[in-house]
């Protein structure tokens, strides 16, 4: 087996990749932003964008936790995170794979001839907060902070 390429979701790496501890920043700052504008129920941040803040999010949280231990996603896609992060983190994960999978369905791009979005409804925003905020406590405990 090649060692560079062990798993479909990820490419390993000796050492944490640099710059990760930017990514949990930036992922905290999203999820910070999303969380507060949804408290105060800022007409600016409709549940769209609201979406796409978690979404930023997660993305960088997940990086974040894949960097820390040295491995890459093949995509960005939220199905290619959650199977490189499921990859470096299988047990801890589980939980939150359906959850986090669920949130393609709001976005389906990446097929130009069958591009869709659907935008949640504001009733759906607490629970991608929620789930944002269970990530991002995983992400924690995945790279020693707590």
């Amino acid at each position: 087996m090649n060692p560079t390429i062990q798993s479909a979701g990820a490419i390993p790496r000796a050492l944490p990749i640099s710059g990760w501890e930017d990514f949990l920043r930036e992922g905290e700052a999203y999820l910070k932003t999303g969380t507060g504008a949804h408290a105060r129920g800022r007409k600016a941040f409709t549940p769209e964008i609201l979406y796409n803040i978690v979404t930023m999010s997660i993305e960088k949280l997940v990086m974040a936790a894949l960097m820390q231990r040295g491995a890459l996603p093949y995509n960005h896609t939220m199905a290619d995170l959650v199977e490189a992060l499921e990859w470096v983190a299988p047990l801890e994960i589980g939980e939150l794979k359906a959850a986090l999978l669920d949130l393609d369905r709001y976005q389906e791009i990446c097929d130009i001839d069958a591009f869709n979005i659907r935008p949640p409804g504001p009733e759906e925003i607490p629970d991608m907060l929620a789930l944002a905020e269970r990530l991002r406590q995983l992400v924690h405990r995945l790279v020693g902070q707590y």
